[in-house]
């Protein structure tokens, strides 16, 4: 089960380090780098190994859109299987050893359609050409190399029907009509639609089981949509379930939960600070491989010898880094490695584990020298109300750490949360000269129920002031010049990007809206169809627009127009289905009537964020010239 996809609008004390403000050698100023190496399309990326291990397959730029290659194990020559010129393709896999599957939007619009393609570029097909339908992958069926089970909202907008793909010949199967409160399903490793999630009465939530395809699902239980047990996989006898529960406890953990008697049968893994809600295993061997969690950094726990040594034997080799086996072949013996860091997007690998021998394939960005990136350091403060937030901050490279112009960046979602690793707007905002901070204010998710509850109905109130607290740390650490404080974020982000030159305008000298929300009342009125079963879950965690209309007028940023008197620019998708571009023009035209100083920047063939690369150059090249004059900081590029 995935997580809801209303949980995520886009897909902070006292210092822990003592390197933030000196060192013992300072560093040598790094070198201003070309915009365009950080936000251009990789060399090379998303490799996966086919099920009979004798391809990789991977995306690369094709008339500046990512598209698939294919390329047999041990030779030199490519073979490009598509062509597409107009959207990148946003993900793929292997169906079979001869056939590729992918998805694919149009304009950002997020109604995403499957494809195939034969692994010599024949035989491409669109098996979900329907006009405002949205199509995603329930089960690849691995063992059944002709089929996929799909989901689709083709029927009705609002819900999600599964339906069993022939991928040759596109025939499809409807499996079970949905009857308007299932949000996701579940198979089992035979590849039967066994169990599925459903919101009951629009604000609890349900799991559904049978036995076999032939009875009738039925609910064996409800719990309230903040206390859930999320079904992850069946066990290997097809019985049971292996999930992540937070039900009775804090932070979610893996358990073994029993349907027939619905039950939790045993905790399989917890940790005392972080929920845990990763869980894999081999599809060989059937046997749990690992568990896995986040603190400030990737955490793993390992269920399994044979697959710990496999990790201590590339760590071994790769010191330095966070690595990770993404993709392997049906036999188990020949793996893809992916390197990750804060300072480098990493590096692909072949692992022959009959050969004991790793081969580097490619290094994803290699135009950009991790040496000269800034190091991204877990810190924490406490929110005025005692609570501890949890962030990062990336700090220029050779540059002393006092009285920097700061660019605060709270994340999208806003139940999600700032992980560490290579990002590359901090990396390019570090490069510019400019402090970033990143916290995950209450709300966050990762750290239990209660910080995640505590977010609710607080958008601009308790939210925003973890975010203030944030700023005023900085300050207080004598690294941030207060004279010169922007605020910048994408989605929620951009909400708490507007909030902030609402509700605190002294804070701010500018501010950066990415797709963000501007008006409560627009919003919840324009959010997808498919997230219609979930309205009542949101207007708890957000505000009823009609018992609450007055927090709601409260929070929004438009009604409060007049406050603002620091800069402000907006980027927009004009296709965009999760924050409508009304949110945009609302808040321009309300600073516009007051004569303050906006930029406005609208991509007729954009979403929710900017895929298209040229889109991409476009809005961060106009996001630095904005820093740059409102920030008073002068730049360069060699």
């Amino acid at each position: 089960m995935k997580n809801h996809p209303v949980l995520s609008l886009l897909m902070i004390g006292t210092l822990l380090i003592t390197s933030c403000t000196s060192s013992p050698k300072q560093e040598q100023r790094a070198p201003i780098l070309p915009l365009e190496d950080f936000f251009k399309n990789p060399d090379k990326t998303s490799f996966q190994i086919s099920p009979d291990g004798e391809y990789f397959s991977y995306r690369a730029p094709y008339e500046n859109r990512m598209n698939i290659f294919v390329q047999k194990v041990g030779e030199e020559g490519t073979t490009q299987i598509t062509f597409e010129t107009d959207r990148d393709i946003a993900g793929y896999f292997w169906a079979n050893n001869n056939r590729i599957l992918y998805v694919k939007d149009d304009g950002g619009n997020e109604n995403y359609k499957i494809y195939g393609v034969d692994i010599d570029g024949s035989n491409l097909i669109c098996f979900t050409d329907f006009e405002n339908v949205r199509a995603g992958i329930i089960d690849d069926l691995k063992d059944i190399p002709e089929e996929v089970i799909i989901s689709m909202n083709k029927r009705n907008p609002q819900v999600f029907d599964p339906y069993r793909l022939n991928i040759e010949t596109g025939e499809m199967e409807l499996l079970y009509e949905n009857p308007g409160n299932i949000a996701g399903w579940i198979t089992d490793h035979e590849g039967k639609l066994r169990a599925a999630i459903a919101m009951t009465d629009m604000i609890n939530q349900s799991l559904l089981y049978r036995e076999t395809e032939e009875n009738e699902f039925k609910n064996i239980l409800t719990t309230s949509f903040k206390e859930t047990l999320n079904p992850l996989f069946f066990t290997f006898d097809n019985k049971m379930l292996y999930a992540s529960s937070n039900i009775g406890r804090d932070k979610s953990e893996i358990v073994i939960f029993d349907p027939s008697s619905a039950e939790e049968k045993e905790v399989l893994f917890s940790h005392p600070d972080v929920d845990v809600s990763g869980l894999n295993y081999s599809e060989k061997r059937k046997v749990l491989t690992t568990a896995t969690y986040v603190t400030d950094m990737q955490g793993r726990h390992f269920f399994d010898d044979v697959t710990k040594a496999l990790y201590e034997r590339v760590e071994k080799e790769l010191p330095g880094y966070d690595v990770y086996l993404v993709s392997s072949n049906k036999e188990e013996d020949k793996f893809l490695v992916r390197t990750y860091s804060d300072r480098s997007l990493g590096a692909y690998y072949f692992l022959d584990t009959q050969k004991d021998k790793l081969t580097h394939l490619t290094d994803i960005s290699p135009w950009l020298d991790e040496s000269q990136m800034a190091k991204m350091k877990p810190i924490k403060y406490t929110s005025r109300d005692g609570k501890t937030i949890n962030g990062y901050l990336t700090l220029p490279v050779g540059i002393e750490a006092k009285n920097l112009p700061v660019v605060i960046n709270p994340h999208g979602g806003p139940w999600a949360r700032d992980e560490w690793g290579f990002n590359p707007e901090i990396q390019f905002l570090a490069n510019r000269g400019y402090a970033v901070l990143q916290m995950n204010f209450r709300g966050s998710t990762g750290y239990g129920r209660e910080f995640w509850e505590s977010s609710f109905k607080q958008w601009g109130r308790t939210m925003q002031d973890d975010i203030t607290d944030g700023v005023q740390w900085l300050i207080d650490q004598g690294i941030a010049d207060k004279e010169r404080i922007a605020i910048y974020g994408g989605s929620y982000g951009g909400y708490a990007t507007l909030a902030g030159l609402t509700f605190t305008p002294d804070l701010y000298k500018c501010g950066v809206d990415y797709v963000g929300v501007s008006n409560l009342f627009t919003f919840m009125n324009t959010i997808p169809p498919y997230w219609e079963p979930y309205k009542q879950m949101l207007y708890e965690m957000v505000g009823d627009p009609v018992q609450d209309s007055l927090l709601l007028a409260d929070a929004s940023p438009v009604f409060h127009a007049d406050k603002i008197t620091a800069a402000l620019f907006v980027a927009q998708g004009a296709n965009d289905p999760r924050v409508n571009k009304d949110e945009s023009d609302q808040m321009v035209a309300a600073m516009k009537e007051r004569g303050v100083d906006v930029e406005y920047m609208v991509k007729d063939d954009e979403g929710h964020g900017f895929r298209n690369e040229e889109n991409r150059f476009d809005f961060y090249n106009a996001m630095e010239k904005f820093l740059a004059k409102h920030l008073e900081n002068e730049v360069v590029e060699e």
